[in-house]
Order: C-alpha cells, then structure tokens, then sequence
C-alpha cells in the first residue's frame, strides 16, 4: 500500500477535528484542556507513517480518547483543591447549518450542557469516556471496547453504570426552549435592574446558585440555597456592577445564556435550568481563566 502524503494526513485529521474535540471537551470540560489534547493527538498522527491506518476515524478518537482518560486522571486530583463549586469552561454552541437534523442537535446540545457536566465530574474517568462516546456520538460497544482497550462486556457494564449515574443526578424534566430563553431574559431584566420582586417571581422556593470564581473574582464559595438568598445576592451584584457593563445573549452548552461584558472582555456568564415553569438553578461562570477563550462571534 503507498504510503500516504503528509497533505493526506492533514486533511484527514481536518476531516476529523471537530468530532475530536467534541469528544475531548467532553470528557474533560474544558476547551483549553480540549485543544491540547486534539494537538496531542496531531502530533501522534504524523509522528510515524500512517498509511496502514484503514479507519482514521476510529484510530484518531481511540487516541483522542486515551489522551483525554490521562489528562482527566491528572485534573481530577487537582480540582480536589479547587476553591469553591467547579462549573465547566462554557463554550459558544450554534450549530448552525452544520447540524440540521433536530434529533442529532437535541443529543449533541443535552450532551454538552451544564447539568450532564457537572454530573460527569462524578463518574470514574473510564465511565465518562464510555458515556460520552456511547451517548453522545453513538459509537458502537466493539468500537469503544477497542479504544479503552477493555473487553465489550466491560464496556457494557460501564455503560450501564454511568447511565444510571447520569440518570440520577441530573435534571428529571424537559424544557421548552421557548420558555426557559423567555425566562433567560426576564431574569437578565430582574437582576440587572435589582429587581427584588421580580427575581422572586421567577424563582423557585428551593433554587440553587452554583457559582465558579476558583478563587479568584467574587463570586459565592458555596452553593447558595433558597430564592430569597439568591435573590438578595443578585440584587446587591446589580447595585455594586460598573456602569460600563454590557449584556448579551448567546447560545452556550446548548442551551440560551447572558453574557455580561466589560467593554469586549467577558466578566461573567449566566446559565439557569427551569422546572415547572420557574428557575430551579442559576449557573455563574466567573473564573477568568475559563472565560478568556470564550467566542462570541
């Protein structure tokens, strides 16, 4: 068999790039974390004569793969230490075009979205990587068995745990995305206004904030319980905040988020869950080192 051009390998891995790190944000939570990884994996593709390679693409997510597993053994140790609740990197997720069919844009925008993060961080490293290939890309049990160099059995019995995990830890209702952007954007009007009233109105009694500052802005360093404390926390944010702060709306991990903005940098993004009509959470990503990358377009 000829060997392949360095051109060919390039456009093969082009060809693959996306499913990658889609694969790698995944498992890891971070975009940053995401691209090293997909650069890893780059590298190990060109560094030998790749021209027996029948199936690229199971090759280069098996190798995306393990790279991921390494990275997220090492993070999780790290993150033992984190200051305060840990939230994944947010990233900008209009698919566009790119991905017409609802079905495949529903899985792929449940699977990204905060909730089903957080709930990975609770999964053991090979448990994550099966939920994440079987779930959210859909790759057969052989084809994962391979990458995880693990038996198929094992492979299912992974599965199953992790499912029962993902199962009951996140949210057990279903949004209609209509609503819960209408309550987006009453929530932006209540809290940029310190609306105290209103933000109750739009509250469930029993909302949680989860907020990630890793210590360094302000934000809480615990989980804050209840719509009253919320509340009153949000309002004195809106009395504090610059006058040059901006907001926007964007589509992040799937589903509607405001971004407020100090000139063009990103000081913040808020996310909520809805249930029954309310708001159940409020998700603030706040650590500057996860929001320096974010695209906005």
């Amino acid at each position: 068999m000829p060997t392949e051009t360095p051109i060919d390998l390039t456009d093969l891995f082009e060809e693959h790039r996306a499913l990658l790190t889609g694969v790698a944000y995944r498992m890891l939570g971070r975009a940053a974390d995401a691209e090293d990884v997909v650069q890893d994996a780059w590298l190990r593709w060109t560094a030998d004569d790749r021209g027996d390679v029948r199936e690229p693409r199971a090759y280069l997510v098996r190798i995306t793969t393990r790279l991921s597993l390494d990275r997220l053994r090492q993070a999780q140790s790290r993150r033992e230490s984190y200051v305060g609740p840990w939230l994944p990197e947010p990233i900008v997720t209009d698919y566009g075009p790119a991905v017409p069919d609802t079905a495949e844009r529903a899985l792929l925008s449940d699977s990204v979205s905060l909730a089903v993060l957080v709930v990975l961080e609770s999964l053991s490293p090979l448990e994550r990587a099966v939920f994440v290939l079987r779930e959210a890309f859909g790759f057969p049990f052989a084809e994962i068995a391979t990458a995880l160099d693990r038996s198929e059995a094992a492979v299912r019995q992974l599965a199953g745990r992790a499912r029962k995990h993902v199962d009951e830890g996140r949210p057990r209702y279903d949004v209609d995305p209509v609503q819960r952007r209408d309550l987006t954007e009453r929530f932006l009007t209540a809290a940029a206004s310190g609306d105290l009233e209103g933000l109750l109105a739009l509250l469930a009694p029993d909302a949680r904030l989860v907020g990630d500052s890793g210590g360094k802005s302000k934000a809480p360093l615990r989980i804050m319980e209840t719509a009253d404390k919320i509340c009153r926390f949000l309002v004195a944010v809106a009395e504090g905040a610059d006058e040059t702060f901006g907001y926007r709306f964007a589509e992040v991990n799937g589903g509607p988020a405001l971004i407020a903005l100090v000139g063009d940098r990103v000081d913040s993004v808020f996310q909520v869950d809805v249930r029954d009509g309310r708001i159940a959470c409020v998700y603030v990503q706040r650590n500057p080192d996860k929001l320096q990358g974010l695209a906005l377009g």
